[in-house]
């Protein structure tokens, strides 16, 4: 795959196009769908013609729906022929007959009860009540984040490629995950995997939304392709994709905290509910993962949480740039710095005081091997961006206009904010494959090297990072290195791309495989092939002492799951600083710097880590003041694709990195780090501009405005 095209650049000949249609209700039956008599060369494919498993592998999503309807725009059917414009006019004159339930719908967990709660975590240490009746101050807050759209450089689809000799198909597709394509179109087709064979085209800026969301749109494709004998094109138009592909899942996380006489902390009490839509895709992982960015990284003896992933009659909802870590992240750290304001301290100072140490526990029961850098990260952030005067001079002009009562913008308003991150990688939980990865390695004759991975990498950067470790450890040029990925053919299965997988448990695979070919190498004939993988440590979910040495006395993880500590034991960890400036007649807040402090041990290849994290950080600021889609009766708004607001290059502030260099640790993830840490740093430099409280992204200009009416309101009483 030496030239990787887009999906949409794909078109065989002969070729079939599909087109989707589409559930007309939220919650009801499908009754009957109305097609008129079509040509001998078009066809019309529902549920009743699929010959295996309605469902992906591992996920509870039908591949085309049934009797039972779940949200506005589920596929129910395929229609497919040779001709475009004729397939879109036979599609306007079929009708897709359904009942809506007597049941309402449910799109929140507010007001109707949801229907289901995919996954639910409760858990307890120490005692809540006495330290909350001794408390010297009690703060809580609520915190909530918005959905957000991955918006990829092109819509979802796949290709099938139908072969008739060996009635094998070849599928096409952008995809994270090419084995779970794979095993997902043969188990719709009910044929053996071994006829199915599945090539990623370019994935672009991913951001975790082409994980599983190909595999349905190529079950699809595989399932007309194999009906018809037939090549097929089913590729989303524009609109389609922004109305029904996941969207990162909106979270609302309530927390309280008791703080002793000296602003420690005693206790926290948190709530967290996550809306997954239909179908729960990654409920236990994303539900997880959300529970473990609530708690932070901060060091309390009492603690209380309770967690519920929603299953709801939304479009499916899914992770974009992370599991729900992020948004976990951002409730804490707003929490921490709201906490601060209250006790007029230093956000920064703060959190170097409170944070969790060497020893002590994630709340999984994974305990913090290495020291955690928070405070030489919070420091380093804070000497880029000049942090300490800024706070101090900015606090210094908030009190004084809560003092004078004055609160008529006549100038810009500044605020700046601070807040920290950690990041592990890879899954907590793995499915029916069990999470059983590897990689293979062959030394050639010619001394060239060839390194065969299933996991798409997405640009030549792993040829490089990769190309270097060889030329290291095998003494031969970086230039003789050749990887062979997004394929399932003639490579093992490396798992999906998340997660920082790539740079964290192929990396040290690679690693493992070049050491054996070096002992090999003179005393075996060439070419040497070398085949190493990896396995998930296996541990019983939310099991063990919590927090800073904490007895657990009460917890629940009702499915019974358990996780892979590996994907926790080593962790990445990041500190940002976000300076605002918000304009006195437009209310939008202009961002003047963004300065991030990261350790991501041993960087391998500093451009492209200083590119990947600017990226996300661009990411970030767009979730968390830009992009606020929203569902209305379980449909998008009026809002349209064409007119979705994402981050413009005109706009993008600067944007300063500085690594703490440690080329004695092995590698780790740094691609989320920055949705971690940079929204809720940006909500405080919002809030100390204003002197609001804002809890809530996307922060909004209409918000920022709303807040300063409210000010005004108070000074005219």
């Amino acid at each position: 795959m030496e030239s990787v095209p887009f999906t949409g650049d794909i078109s065989p000949k002969p070729l079939l196009y599909g087109l989707t249609l589409r559930s007309p209700v939220a919650r009801g039956r499908l009754r009957k769908i109305e097609c008129p008599r079509l040509p001998g060369s078009f066809l019309l494919i529902t549920a009743a013609d699929i010959p295996g498993k309605n469902t992906l592998v591992d996920f509870p999503v039908p591949v085309l729906a049934g009797d039972e309807l779940s949200y506005a725009g589920e596929p129910v059917g395929i229609l497919a022929g040779p001709d475009q414009a004729k397939l879109k006019e036979y599609a306007d004159r079929i009708r897709v007959i359904a009942e809506e339930d007597a049941q309402a719908p449910v799109f929140t967990g507010h007001g109707i009860k949801p229907g289901v709660i995919l996954a639910e975590r409760n858990i307890s240490s120490g005692d809540t009540g006495a330290a909350f009746a001794e408390a010297a101050t009690v703060t809580s807050g609520e915190y909530k984040t918005g959905i957000q759209e991955h918006w990829y450089a092109e819509p979802l689809g796949a290709v099938a490629l139908y072969t008739p000799e060996e009635a094998q198909i070849t599928i096409r597709t952008a995809t994270q995950w090419p084995y779970h394509v794979k095993h997902s179109a043969a188990a719709v087709l009910d044929i053996a995997p071994s006829r199915i064979f599945v090539e990623s085209t370019a994935i672009g800026l991913h951001m975790d939304g082409k994980i599983w969301y190909p595999s349905l749109v190529s079950s699809q494709a595989a399932l007309v392709a194999f009906i018809m004998k037939k090549n097929v094109k089913l590729v989303l138009t524009r609109e389609e994709d922004f109305l029904y592909s996941p969207k990162r899942n909106a979270s609302e996380i309530q927390i309280r905290s008791a703080l002793g006489e000296k602003g420690e902390l005693l206790a926290l009490e948190i709530n967290v509910e996550v809306n997954l839509g239909a179908g729960g895709i990654f409920a236990g992982e994303i539900l997880d993962q959300t529970c473990l960015g609530a708690l932070g990284n901060y060091r309390t003896k009492n603690l209380k949480l309770s967690g519920k992933a929603l299953g709801t009659n939304l479009p499916p909802q899914g992770p974009l740039s992370g599991f729900g870590l992020a948004q976990g992240l951002f409730a804490m750290e707003r929490h921490v710095s709201r906490t601060a304001d209250i006790l007029r301290a230093d956000p920064g100072e703060w959190r170097k005081n409170n944070h969790i140490r060497r020893g002590d526990n994630l709340a999984i029961g994974v305990p913090v091997k290495d020291p955690p850098p928070v405070e030489q990260l919070l420091d380093t952030a804070s000497a880029m961006s000049d942090y300490r005067r800024k706070w101090a001079s900015y606090e210094l002009l908030r009190q004084s206009r809560k003092k004078s009562g004055d609160y008529e913008q006549r100038e810009p308003l500044r605020g700046i904010g601070i807040a920290s991150a950690w990041q592990g990688s890879g899954f907590l939980y793995t499915g029916s494959d069990r999470g059983l990865y590897s990689v293979e390695l062959t030394l050639e004759k010619n001394g060239s090297l060839e390194i065969k991975t299933s996991m798409v990498t997405s640009n030549n950067s792993y040829t490089r990072i990769w190309g270097n470790l060889a030329s290291e450890i095998l003494a031969i040029d970086a230039g003789m290195v050749r990887v062979i990925s997004g394929l399932t053919e003639r490579v093992p299965d490396s798992g999906p791309a998340s997660l920082s997988r790539n740079i964290t448990v192929l990396t040290r695979l690679v690693e493992s495989a070049c050491l054996a070919i070096r002992k090999l190498r003179f005393r075996d004939p060439l070419p040497i092939t070398v085949r190493r993988g990896s396995r998930p440590a296996r541990g019983t979910a939310w099991e063990g002492v919590i927090p800073a040495g904490a007895v657990c006395e009460s917890v629940r993880n009702d499915a019974g799951e358990v996780f892979d500590k590996n994907s926790l034991s080593r962790l990445s960890w990041a500190a940002a600083v976000v300076e605002v400036e918000i304009d006195p007649v437009t209310y939008t807040p202009g961002i003047r710097g963004v300065w991030l402090g990261v350790d991501g041990g041993k960087i391998l290849l500093e451009e492209r880590a200083r590119r990947c994290l600017k990226a996300e950080v661009i990411q970030a600021l767009g979730w968390a003041a830009l992009e606020h889609p929203q569902y209305g009766e379980g449909r998008l708004g009026g809002e349209k694709a064409a007119d979705y607001n994402i981050p413009d290059i005109r706009t993008i502030p600067p944007v300063n990195i500085d690594f703490i260099w440690n080329d004695t640790a092995d590698p780790r993830g740094i691609g989320e780090l920055p949705s971690g840490c940079v929204p809720a740093a940006f909500v405080q430099a919002a809030s100390q501009a204003m002197d609001h409280p804002f809890s809530t992204i996307p922060l909004t200009a209409l918000d920022i405005w709303e807040a300063g009416r409210l000010k005004k309101k108070e000074q005219d009483l």
